[in-house]
């Protein structure tokens, strides 16, 4: 078979995917690097393509911006990722931001209406959703910094994508309501041996900061850089180092489990129960008095179980309070 990438794409092709239903999102998720827990998920388009696999959106994206389909499938984008964070919130799992993207001509279609009817119709709390856009969408047009101007007065958080590649000045993130800056992938990657890379990063980690915005790694693939963005005091990344983006359903699993992601090379981030072997935070292993680790349990049953398993034998039983040894909402 010919592979897909080498064949002409015509507009016609790409219409009738879309009128086909052949467009579906997958997740990635975004760590918080002090916790190592899932506070935001970022929505990516795939084209699931009969007979050619799943494409990624560099495929075909250029094809839709150019045809305006863009228009259509950023509506749609928008409306499932909504409709989705607020199914999990539904299903009680972790309550997390959904991050999407959208494009210039997405905000030259009365966007800020069609975020807030978004948000209505699915019920999803505004604070939950992120919109993303890059330098050059951002800040190319006074009236695109108008209008999300509009969408953060909703609640939203505005985020600024591949930060560092584009045309930014400091007059567009002070006058722009920007909470949230993503360094691009070229600048993450290898930090940790680039001295240039090093001190971009960190000059942005501080100007985020000292602007009161949230700063996100993009593209985190290797540990010794994840050590030296948690240093510069890095406040998210994601990455396939965590996970590559998946479909929802496994997305809410790993929800589910409340699972919590190794932050840094010295700190394995899970533990195994001494009695289960069910994966547990290292929080859950510290004694109520925060006075060390101790025997690692994932909560008081497992302990009390410990604890009787050798009669004979002389078992400290720290003070454990039971709401205190469950694992954290």
């Amino acid at each position: 078979m010919t592979d897909f990438t080498h064949q002409p794409l015509i507009a016609s092709v790409l219409q009738q995917a879309w009128e086909r239903r052949e467009f579906l999102l997958h997740y990635q998720p975004q760590i918080d690097l002090r916790t190592g827990a899932i506070v935001g998920v970022e929505a990516l388009l795939r084209w699931q393509r009969p007979g050619y696999g799943l494409r990624l959106p560099q495929d075909f994206v250029g094809l839709a911006e150019s045809t305006g389909l863009i228009v259509e499938l950023g509506q749609w984008i928008l409306r499932e990722a909504c409709r989705q964070n607020r199914e999990w919130q539904g299903q009680g799992l972790p309550w997390v931001r959904v991050a999407v993207n959208a494009s210039a001509l997405q905000l030259s279609a009365a966007l800020e209406q069609t975020v807030r009817r978004t948000l209505e119709e699915t019920g999803l709390p505004p604070k939950y959703l992120e919109l993303e856009l890059t330098e050059s969408v951002a800040f190319s047009d006074p009236l695109a910094m108008a209008m999300l101007g509009e969408i953060a007065r909703l609640g939203v958080s505005v985020g600024v994508d591949d930060f560092g590649t584009g045309y930014a000045c400091l007059a567009h993130l002070q006058c722009c309501p920007v909470t949230a800056l993503k360094i691009d992938r070229r600048f993450v990657d290898r930090v940790s041996d680039d001295p240039k890379s090093h001190a971009i990063v960190q000059a942005v980690i501080a100007l985020g900061h000292a602007l009161d915005m949230r700063v996100v790694a993009e593209g985190v693939e290797h540990a010794d850089d994840l050590d030296v963005l948690r240093l510069l005091n890095c406040d998210e990344a994601q990455g396939f180092l965590f996970a590559q983006a998946m479909p929802a359903n496994a997305l809410a699993a790993l929800l589910a489990q409340r699972t919590t992601f190794a932050v840094s090379t010295r700190d394995t981030g899970l533990i195994s129960c001494s009695v289960c072997c069910q994966d547990i935070p290292l929080s859950a292993a510290l004694t109520p008095e925060g006075a060390g680790y101790v025997e690692h349990f994932c909560g008081l049953e497992c302990f009390q179980r410990f604890a009787m398993r050798d009669e004979s034998k002389a078992v400290s039983t720290p003070s454990f309070r039971e709401d205190a040894t469950k694992d954290p909402p």
